[in-house]
């Protein structure tokens, strides 16, 4: 059943485990034009497995983030059409919290590896549903 005009979240989603399940929850619950506005962390590279392992770099909603590439294909594979990066913005996370998780080598090692924590705001919205065809469990 489709309840919602819009959905909105913010910086929340990379704490769920199953991002995909949550994107074809929000396709679930839109009515047929109904769109979404989701604030949220994601990476391009990759984080050292400290970072990773690190309870306070996951409360922080670091840790918890997939790859850009990654989240917004979750949000293709569903269906959504007009689907859009309307903000996105460098997070530096300062050395002083990371150098609690990584050595002073590792941490020169990070901060070259090109490794990018972001923060986007993406907007989506659900096709009518008088398409042939609009997403996983309407055809």
């Amino acid at each position: 059943m489709t309840v919602a005009n819009v959905v909105v979240s913010n910086c929340v989603l990379n704490l769920v485990p199953d991002k995909e399940k949550v994107m074809s929850e929000i396709f679930r619950v839109l009515k047929p034009k109904g769109h979404f506005s989701i604030s949220d962390i994601v990476l391009e590279g990759e984080l050292p497995e400290a970072i990773t392992k690190a309870a306070e770099m996951y409360a922080g909603c670091v840790s918890g983030a997939v790859q850009k590439s990654a989240y917004l294909g979750f949000i293709e594979k569903q269906g959504f059409v007009n689907v859009s990066v309307q903000k996105e913005k460098q997070i530096m996370v300062p050395d002083d919290i990371l150098s609690a998780y990584l050595t002073e080598e590792e941490l020169t090692e990070f901060k070259n590896s090109g490794t990018g924590i972001y923060s986007i705001t993406v907007y989506g919205e659900k096709p009518d549903g008088n398409k042939a065809c609009c997403g996983p469990g309407c055809c």
